[in-house]
């Protein structure tokens, strides 16, 4: 079993392209319930069947990790917003908290205890930056910043945004019902992470921190995390191969909240 601690939070990632064992993925399927089975089966693209898989194998894996409930015991709910909660009664699997998300080839889980969690990633060698949506769902402040940007930099910087307002939003647990124009990220100093926030959302930048970083050179990652009361909350990365094997992850630090 691994420590469940508000002080620590744990990224767990799984590149999709690695993992195509016919045993394995098999094993992976019995471990799902039938509606998610049945889920799967409606993807229609093979590869979207792939990492909805491997997702779901994922989370339930790791999971029990952190709590003795065995892989294809858990029960999952969604909230108003449509984010998926712990639905277990036990008191152990009630006190994770825990966020997921993929990109092309990717998927990243996050694991914390009892404290609100967001993640997010994008491809940003394969996804190219839609900078016109900057103007409709980035600050004044964000857009501003990215436009003064030489044009070879507001690739990276937009997605260094993105990712982000994503990352709160779903340590929100509110997802897009929270306006992303309302909040926005200044990185004036450059190893630094700033929030400000607009008086409707209810929130305080003091409540989060937020860390940034690249997994490669292909990957930008962001996680929002509620703020613990004890010490400095710290990342620890893995990489993982569901029922085979993980190993240590590095990664290049990019900017962090004070």
């Amino acid at each position: 079993m691994l420590e469940l601690h508000p002080d620590r939070i744990d990224l767990w990632f799984v590149f999709c392209d690695e993992i195509h064992d016919d045993h394995l993925l098999h094993q992976y399927r019995n471990l799902l319930t039938e509606e998610e089975r049945e889920r799967e089966r409606r993807f229609h693209f093979a590869k979207d069947r792939h990492r909805y898989l491997l997702t779901r194998a994922m989370v339930r894996t790791v999971l029990s990790r952190y709590a003795v409930v065995a892989p294809a015991q858990w029960v999952f709910s969604t909230n108003a917003f449509g984010m998926p909660t712990i639905a277990n009664e036990l008191s152990a699997a009630r006190r994770i908290s825990f966020n997921i998300s993929h990109t092309s080839s990717l998927i990243v889980l996050a694991v914390t205890g009892e404290r609100a969690v967001g993640v997010d990633t994008e491809n940003i060698r394969t996804r190219p930056a839609p900078l016109d949506a900057a103007n409709h769902f980035f600050s004044s402040d964000e857009a501003l910043a990215l436009s003064a940007l030489p044009t070879a930099m507001q690739h990276d910087r937009f997605f260094q945004y993105w990712t982000l307002k994503e990352s709160y939003i779903k340590a929100r647990g509110m997802g897009l019902s929270i306006p992303l124009d309302q909040f926005g990220f200044d990185f004036s100093q450059d190893d630094r992470i700033a929030i400000s926030m607009h008086p409707q959302l209810n929130d305080q930048p003091s409540r989060w921190h937020f860390w940034q970083f690249r997994l490669g050179a292909d990957y930008m990652v962001a996680v929002c995390a509620e703020r613990s009361a004890h010490t400095k909350q710290q990342l620890f990365l893995k990489k993982i191969i569901p029922l085979s094997g993980e190993e240590v992850l590095d990664y290049m630090p990019l900017r962090e909240s004070a």
